[in-house]
């Protein structure tokens, strides 16, 4: 596992507490509903949606929470990498029925496709071969049907997907989960894109729940005055590693 996965690697450091802050937010959103399924996405390429996601999963792990990461990002999907873990199959070969001949067990079933990381209580099904038409794939009735799936066996479920802003992937699976965390980097992201994606996922029906600012250099003296509520999750601003 990189060290890029700080809640387990580097439990007491600013980075990993705000992590876990992160999910308590999320906790105190959800606590007088069923909400599990979540996606988490960018405006741009490289402001750390990926990290993110695999910290965040990780924290919830650590509390006892069954929790799967389902890399959307067919194009460039490293959630595999993070976990040291197979690329494939993943849910491009589910979606698209295509696996590699040593595939072992029936390939209509999504259980073939989740593999085990090395933190307790934390699955991975990984994005797979790159595919063609990763959005077709997406679109499916096939995608719909497994989320519902998914629910019934894990307590949170979040979907690393591609930024919203290059790729109309995020937006096809906006609207099928339960909420939207959009990662943004400081010094990086233009507001004007931010809003732009806030609004793109709004206007296909999706929620968006927070912001998480990204790439904040946070020193363990600086962070008590570091961390501060916004609307809604709030805003967190864990430092990126990658």
């Amino acid at each position: 596992m990189k060290n890029e996965i700080v809640v387990v690697e580097n439990p007491k450091s600013p980075e990993a507490e705000m992590f876990r802050n992160l999910r308590t937010n999320i906790q105190f959103m959800n606590a007088d509903s069923e909400k599990k399924v979540m996606l988490v996405t960018s405006t741009m390429p490289g402001e750390g949606k990926s990290y993110v996601s695999a910290n965040l999963a990780a924290a919830f792990a650590q509390i006892d929470k069954k929790v799967l990461i389902v890399d959307t990002d067919m194009r460039k999907g490293r959630q595999y990498s993070l976990f040291n873990l197979h690329p494939r199959p993943g849910i491009s070969n589910f979606l698209s029925g295509v696996v590699d001949q040593d595939f072992v067990g029936q390939k209509e079933n999504i259980e073939n496709y989740i593999q085990e990381t090395d933190v307790d209580n934390l699955y991975l099904i990984p994005a797979g071969s790159v595919p063609p038409n990763p959005s077709e794939l997406l679109v499916s009735n096939k995608m719909k049907n497994i989320i519902e799936r998914l629910k019934e066996h894990f307590d949170v479920v979040i979907f690393d997907a591609p930024p919203s802003l290059i790729v109309a992937d995020a937006l096809i699976l906006a609207r099928l989960v339960d909420f939207n965390i959009l990662v943004c980097a400081q010094n990086t992201t233009r507001m004007e894109d931010l809003n732009k994606s806030k609004m793109a996922i709004e206007n296909v029906g999706g929620k968006v729940a927070g912001v998480v600012l990204n790439k904040v250099q946070v020193t363990t003296k600086r962070y008590e005055n570091s961390y501060y509520y916004g609307e809604k999750l709030g805003r967190q601003k864990p430092k990126q590693r990658r």
